[in-house]
């Protein structure tokens, strides 16, 4: 196993590299200038400014080339200036937003993935009954709801129609930092204020990946449960629970493995849709962010870090198939 993974390792190099050309060339070629906001925002600036800006940031020069300066950089761990925020866009990326990111996806994911496979144990192994047929409505009435939709309902049910004493928080961070705690607010408060901002946008993304995955558990599941070797631990006395968790389940997580590890580099892209409707400032929106503004290095540094973690958790889920499955080796 360490051989191969050092060769996909090694695959990775000019996978990452072509995508990086991929990124690049297509930030640079959208319509607009980056400079058009801030012609916008000042209309007093000259156009011999504009020109000096526009040679300070490289923009005077061919894409090959700027890319070749950024690829430079980058390997030296300098992904650029935030030409928006004022922050190096690594900073900006890595120590702002992922973390925000990576509370909430997480959250979601974890949720998701805690519900979704017993509840598509449950559901294959009671295939055709009301129960069954309750989930499967509820997974494809939840796998159709479009997310902006969703996020709608849940800030309309939650945040108008409740009652005023049990309504949630539309959106945004706390006001907290955890230097309040003990200042400002006491440690359970800090605790309550940021989970109360967390179920909304929390249950949005879940739901949305609980029913995909129940359903596809399910599925998996029933696809082995009718395998050969399942009727034969049957036949020999064993019961329902034993050929169902020993036998069975370890070889209908194997698609599972894939379908979870693919999932996570969108976890930690964050979702734009949902980190709008809810205001949370995580990736998803610092990506949106980037794109209108035209802040290329913040994007960049965002969508690069995306292509790593895709290739990277590919990997990943190719070696958990040995873990799940001890027929697999990789040799």
């Amino acid at each position: 196993m360490f051989a191969y993974t050092v060769r996909r390792l090694l695959q990775m190099v000019p996978l990452l590299f072509a995508a990086s050309v991929v990124i690049y060339a297509l930030l640079a070629l959208q319509p607009g200038d980056p400079l058009d906001e801030l012609k916008r925002n000042n209309p007093r600036i000259t156009a011999e400014q504009l020109e000096q800006l526009r040679r300070a940031y490289g923009l005077d020069q061919p894409i090959y080339i700027r890319y070749f300066k950024w690829l430079g950089r980058a390997v030296q761990g300098d992904l650029g200036q935030s030409r928006t925020y004022g922050l190096p866009a690594g900073e900006y990326i890595f120590g702002q937003r992922l973390p925000k990111t990576l509370l909430l996806s997480g959250l979601a994911f974890i949720l998701a993935l805690v519900v979704a496979i017993p509840v598509g144990i449950f559901s294959a192994v009671r295939q055709y009954t009301v129960a069954d047929y309750a989930i499967t409505f509820i997974s494809f009435l939840g796998f159709s709801i479009p997310i902006f939709f969703l996020g709608i309902l849940l800030l309309y049910f939650f945040a108008v129609v409740m009652p005023e004493n049990l309504r949630l928080p539309t959106g945004g961070v706390p006001p907290y930092l955890p230097s309040d705690i003990g200042n400002t607010v006491s440690l359970g408060e800090y605790i309550v204020v940021w989970i109360r901002h967390l179920i909304l946008p929390v249950l949005a993304l879940s739901l949305i990946q609980m029913a995909a995955w129940t359903r596809f558990m399910r599925a998996s599941l029933l696809e082995v449960l009718n395998q050969d070797y399942v009727r034969t631990a049957r036949s020999k006395g064993l019961s329902e629970r034993v050929v169902i968790y020993k036998h069975a389940l370890r070889n209908a997580l194997i698609p599972m493995v894939t379908l979870v590890g693919l999932a996570i580099p969108g976890v930690l892209g964050g979702a734009v849709i949902t980190e709008t409707i809810f205001s949370w400032p995580g990736m998803g929106r610092a990506i949106f962010d980037a794109l209108v503004e035209k802040d290329y290095n913040v994007a960049m540094a965002a969508l690069a870090l995306l292509a790593l973690l895709t290739v990277l958790f590919n990997l990943i889920a190719d070696l958990m198939y040995a873990v799940v499955d001890p027929r697999i080796r990789y040799n």
